[in-house]
């Protein structure tokens, strides 16, 4: 319901309030995005009436992902509406949250101004579905936050669902409730637009993002793109639809294989599997995992948005501070390899870790070895690298490092063990441009057989998650296969056109049924059961057919009895 006087003042209501100062106009493309691309990580807060219910409807766990359990529940508005009173923010507290993520090594919080529940975490002149008018909090829950966030050094930015609402009249995707009936664009009109006006006029924020661009034509999106055109400074992501592609593309809850090169990018993910508070999901992921996330999406040129989803009454849940705290005491050692690096120069992911890179105007260059893992004889190689560098060392204790060329490339000797059990960084500098020729495909060996590791697959997953790689080196293996709709590929150049058998090593409790893929060939595989506990097993997956040069073949789930996989090895034998 729109209130009656204030709905007025929608435009000018802001100026009722204290304003911070305005951004700058940047010069250039390059300088408004600078921070962001040098930021590398921060800190995503899913917050909301969602986590009263916390993934419960009627003493019934709801599936999915606990922010969405209005939808997947089919929850009554009025029913839903109801929970707004146990929302009470009692124990929030914005200058714990803003320290954690400065702690954790964070250079920017982005917080769910308003998500699809359409509700406000802020005062809105347009609807009493807010924070202050609705809920047990009664008060504005971003300002203090903004405030407290910028204290610490950090950019302050806010999540808004611009097409989805499923309690204000025409929102899209309300379809359960005669309640939710009503005009699309008159939604748009009265709530999202004027509230989008609201959060850029009162709280500034450094980021806008957007997020699932429900019919939104570029009709319906011209009005919000030309305002925020009014505040060039603002970095948006590239979910308002329309064809308004934004400031950042943004792969939800899986690491696009080989990034997205000479566009800005982030990673949104999930520390366990729900974005809002849901209080029985307790798969949280290992703080070695979230480290090695971060590892793995600077060495692409990517940032890290990492979530966490608090309860109704303000509180991080433990697991996710405990990581964090884990995660800061990494960046405290680690981070001159994180912040404000570029893209690794290697075309293909290095069986002991990850790379990222520096590099001066003056064509100084100092690359950053994120050793994921340490090897026995203290040896690491960069591929095709030729140049000796000036100077290494491992950042942990300073202790130098030597390197010698090799017909291999860069051989670096690490000194003494792992200084970090998840991931041990070592700093090499260069006079010049560090010049590598790696080819990025794998190729036949002199016997003609074409090995894949498990990095050398690309995992494509999709917004509910992504296939996972677990350990380096020779023991590392791909898990967590848990939707047949992600997949793995497989890049090779080959000299002639010919015909290999796919073989593979793989672990599966259960028979498990899978489809080889080659162009338009579809070749159905059934995996019989390899035991228990990562048993592993080579089997055979079948015979592709495969033209000459750049080519890729692939393994999905089938669509009909597909149980998951491990798999960790993958080999084409040339065959008859």
């Amino acid at each position: 319901m729109i209130k009656p006087l204030l709905a007025l003042f929608t435009l000018g209501f802001s100026t009722l309030v204290a304003q911070p100062a305005p951004t700058p106009a940047p010069s250039s493309v390059a300088d408004r995005t600078q921070w962001f691309r040098e930021a590398r990580f921060g800190m995503f807060i899913h917050w909301g009436v969602y986590a009263v219910p916390a993934g419960e409807w009627q003493g019934k766990p709801v599936s999915g992902i606990g922010e969405w359990i209005l939808r997947n529940g089919k929850i009554p508005v009025a029913d839903y509406r109801a929970f707004a009173k146990d929302f009470t923010a009692a124990h929030y507290d914005p200058q714990a949250w803003a320290r954690l993520a400065h702690a954790a090594g964070m250079r920017y919080v982005v917080i769910t101004g308003k998500h699809h529940d359409g509700f406000a975490l802020y005062d809105s002149a347009v609807t009493e579905w807010d924070a202050v008018n609705a809920s047990g909090a009664g008060r504005d829950l971003l300002a203090p936050l903004a405030k407290a966030v910028r204290a610490e050094g950090l950019k302050f930015g806010i999540y808004y669902s611009q097409a989805q609402d499923w309690t204000h009249p025409g929102g899209a995707n309300g379809n359960w409730d005669p309640a939710q009936k009503g005009d699309y664009d008159e939604y748009l009109q009265k709530i999202a637009l004027p509230q989008v006006r609201e959060i850029i006029d009162r709280f500034d924020p450094a980021i806008i993002w957007w997020d699932t661009p429900v019919n939104m034509t570029k009709e319906r999106a011209k009005p919000f793109g030309d305002f925020l055109a009014q505040h060039p400074a603002i970095i948006t992501n590239n979910r308002l639809g329309g064809g308004y592609n934004g400031d950042t593309k943004t792969p939800e809850q899986h690491i696009p294989p080989r990034g997205y090169p000479g566009e800005l990018f982030e990673v949104c993910m999930t520390m366990n599997d729900t974005w809002g508070f849901k209080k029985n999901d307790l798969n949280w992921k290992s703080v070695r995992q979230i480290i090695r996330n971060l590892s793995d999406i600077s060495s692409k040129g990517g940032n890290f948005l990492l979530n966490v989803g608090p309860t109704a009454d303000g509180r991080i849940p433990d697991a996710s501070i405990e990581r964090l705290e884990a995660v800061g005491r990494w960046m405290k050692v680690n981070s001159e390899a994180i912040y404000a690096t570029e893209a690794g120069p290697f075309p293909r992911r290095l069986a002991w870790g990850r790379v990222t890179q520096k590099r001066t105007s003056t064509g100084a260059t100092t690359l950053f070895l994120h050793v994921w893992d340490w090897p026995a004889d203290g040896r690491v190689t960069l591929p095709t690298v030729t140049q000796k560098p000036t100077g290494g060392t491992v950042l942990a204790n300073g202790a130098k490092v030597q390197a010698e060329v090799s017909a291999d490339g860069l051989v670096v000797q690490l000194p003494g063990s792992a200084t970090d059990a998840d991931v041990s960084v070592v700093r090499l500098d260069f006079a010049q441009p560090v010049i590598v020729t790696q080819e990025p495909f794998n190729t036949p060996a002199a016997d003609g057989r074409v090995t894949f590791s498990a990095q050398d697959a690309d995992a494509n997953g999709h917004y509910d998650g992504n296939i996972q790689l677990r350990d380096a080196g020779p023991n590392a293996y791909l898990t967590d296969w848990k939707n047949p709709r992600w997949n793995l590929e497989y890049l090779l150049k080959t000299p002639a056109a010919a015909n290999w058998t796919v073989t593979a090593e793989v672990a599966t409790a259960q028979a498990t049924n899978a489809v080889l893929t080659a162009g338009k060939t579809e070749i159905p595989v059934t995996i019989e059961a390899t035991g228990a506990d990562l048993s592993w097993q080579t089997v055979t997956l079948g015979v592709i057919a495969l033209p000459a040069g750049e080519t890729k073949f692939g393994l999905k789930g089938a669509a009909q009895g597909w149980k998951g996989l491990s798999i960790r090895h993958v080999w084409l034998t040339p065959a008859p």
